[in-house]
């Protein structure tokens, strides 16, 4: 697949930034550049909140029926963690290139705030996990000065800070930007199953039951799961086990300790059970699903 036009300026400096394959980091914690030469399919993924900018190449996201396109015509925004699958479309010739931004959720509740002063919000707007909105070129040109900051030190410590502000601006500011708002304005039903989301992201390793999530948010059950897998594609249950899979994936490959130590860790009272959906999830054993991250993601960091 040829590069959009509008993104060509970006590749030079995107390439520079990322000569190794896999995540490489950027001197802003915020801002990784993914390089990959391989055509993947059905990859188990759990993204933070934040943006996913795709430069050369092109990915889809598969989540609860729906594909989520995120290409050199398209980005990825992302409110809230949630698991998904997803395949990717790379080659030697032109290794799939993208720039992984994280929100600073304290700096997006800021702009969110300010944004809901003059412009208000539609109260029929639906909140949503995921959105594929189409690139624009105001989005291309903070890319392009950011990216160019990161090369230059004494220009990213002076103008890097506004730079990541105008990023987070402009995605709010998106084309399907009120469905993130709503899920990052944190009021209402949505608020109380984000809320949750923090709850199970604390304590994933413990036995969480759904009345006992729906409780702590205030919720009645049924509204509660109703609500949760309308906002993550997910029930509460396959959450917290997709949440534990993966941090034990992050575990395993960073060498933490052994398989059943990690299983523990991670909530598991059975490794063989650990195992098994470790399997299921991933199609790989630990050890197999490792050395693949390995191969094709580089050295966790």
């Amino acid at each position: 697949m040829n590069p959009h036009p509008a993104s060509s300026p970006l590749l030079a400096l995107a390439a520079r930034l990322a000569p190794r394959h896999g995540y490489n980091a950027t001197p802003l914690p915020c801002i990784r550049i993914l390089r990959s030469e391989t055509i993947l399919e059905d990859v188990p993924v759990l993204y933070r909140p934040g943006a996913v900018f795709v430069l050369q190449g092109s990915k889809q996201g598969f989540l609860n029926g729906e594909v989520y396109r995120y290409d050199a015509d398209h980005y990825l925004a992302v409110s809230v963690p949630v698991p998904f699958r997803m395949a990717s479309q790379a080659s030697p010739g032109q290794p799939l290139l993208a720039i992984y931004f994280d929100f600073d959720l304290h700096l997006a509740a800021e702009i969110v705030t300010i944004l809901e002063g003059p412009l208000g919000h539609d109260e029929r707007e639906k909140a949503r996990s995921l959105v594929s909105s189409r690139m624009v070129p105001s989005i291309a040109d903070v890319l392009q000065r950011l990216l160019h900051a990161l090369h230059h030190p004494q220009e990213l410590a002076i103008l890097g800070p506004g730079l990541l502000r105008e990023l987070h601006y402009r995605v709010l500011i998106g084309p399907q930007g009120g469905s993130l708002m709503v899920a990052l304005r944190r009021n209402g039903a949505t608020g109380r199953i984000v809320q949750s989301l923090s709850l199970i992201r604390e304590r994933y390793n413990e036995g969480l039951s759904v009345p006992e999530l729906a409780a702590t948010v205030g919720m009645s059950v049924p509204s509660y799961y109703a609500g949760f897998k309308s906002l993550t594609g997910n029930t509460p249950i396959q959450y917290i086990k997709a949440l534990r899979l993966h941090e034990a994936r992050l575990m395993i490959a960073r060498r933490k300790g052994s398989i059943a130590a990690i299983a523990a860790e991670v909530g598991y009272a059975s490794p063989a059970q650990f195992s098994r959906d470790f399997r299921r999830h991933f199609r790989r054993s630990p050890s197999e699903e490792t050395q693949w991250m390995r191969e094709h993601l580089g050295e966790p960091v």
